[in-house]
């Protein structure tokens, strides 16, 4: 399911336009982003927690010529599902 479709999905099942259904999905998702770029964690009960993890800096090696390669520390988005969202999955 792509994003367009999950719209044509909430707008069927909520009964809105789906405009608004548009709005609504645009709304969850700048949201979620603004809450991990300001390094806080998003819990939501029954699906699960968005945080922010860190990775260290490290060296590598570049696999085309072998050379040692510096990766910069960086944060990446991580996303750990619920309970009951497994429990959904695996029925």
């Amino acid at each position: 399911m792509n994003k367009a479709q999950l719209i044509d999905v909430i707008a069927a099942e909520q009964n809105l336009a789906k405009t608004q259904a548009g709005q609504i999905v645009d709304a969850v998702f700048e949201n979620i982003t603004k809450a991990l770029a300001k390094g806080e964690e998003l819990a939501v009960s029954g699906f699960g927690t968005f945080k922010v993890s860190q990775r260290k800096a490290r060296t590598g090696r570049n696999p085309k010529t072998g050379e040692e390669i510096k990766i910069a520390a960086s944060k990446a988005p991580a996303f750990k599902a619920g309970k009951a969202l497994k429990e959904a999955v695996n029925k």
